[in-house]
């Protein structure tokens, strides 16, 4: 079946499809894997857990895709940068069958994502961006990020990311991103990248 390449608003009745791709999508993600190591009990905890960020960007953010989720994703505009439930507040219980024995590690990385952000709230923060594995090396991913970057460019804000995926710095420096820092969470964490979009279009 032919895709439709548009880029839409994705929705709660979306919500199933989007979560599946986007818990398909980082099943290899060098921080996720830290963050949940057991790999056969990572599809379910991925799921657990791209329902819970999904849910809090219907709330606070904007969530992207094609019509079908082959691609999805998850933006924060300008003034709900820092809007989020941390991970340690009274609602966490939920993150303790995702995370288990690893939740320190996951709160590490939740205060140092935070730390590296912008302070301010004048940027698009794309939090998540994934594409169905089947669906990759189409360019859907990218489409979906450039309608979120030409929001950015209509409002006048830069962009803002991270990614712990080393091959995924160069596609997004072909976006128009650079990289401004480089960091870790602490010990065994892999290398993350924050970076940074001037807000011209790509």
């Amino acid at each position: 079946m032919e895709i439709d390449r548009r880029i839409v608003p994705l929705g709660a009745s979306e919500r199933s499809r989007a979560v599946a791709t986007l818990a398909a999508a980082f099943q290899d993600d060098p921080a996720l894997s830290w963050l949940i190591p057991d790999a056969q009990m990572r599809p379910a905890r991925l799921k657990a857990f791209m329902a819970i960020v999904f849910d809090e960007h219907l709330r606070f953010g904007k969530i992207m895709g094609t019509p079908g989720c082959e691609a999805v994703t998850l933006w924060r505009p300008p003034g709900s940068v820092h809007r989020h439930q941390p991970i340690w507040h009274p609602g966490a219980l939920r993150y303790v069958p995702i995370f288990r024995r690893h939740l320190p590690q996951a709160l590490a990385t939740d205060a140092a994502i935070r730390q590296h952000l912008p302070q301010d709230e004048s940027w698009m923060y794309l939090k998540y961006a994934g594409v169905r594995p089947d669906c990759q090396g189409k360019g859907l991913g990218g489409l979906a990020i450039r309608a979120g970057l030409a929001e950015a460019a209509e409002a006048g804000v830069p962009s803002v990311l991270e990614t712990a995926t080393p091959s995924n710095v160069g596609l997004y420096q072909n976006l128009g991103y650079q990289v401004a820092a480089e960091w870790t969470a602490g010990q065994g964490s892999p290398q993350f990248w924050t970076m940074h979009h001037p807000g011209r279009r790509a």
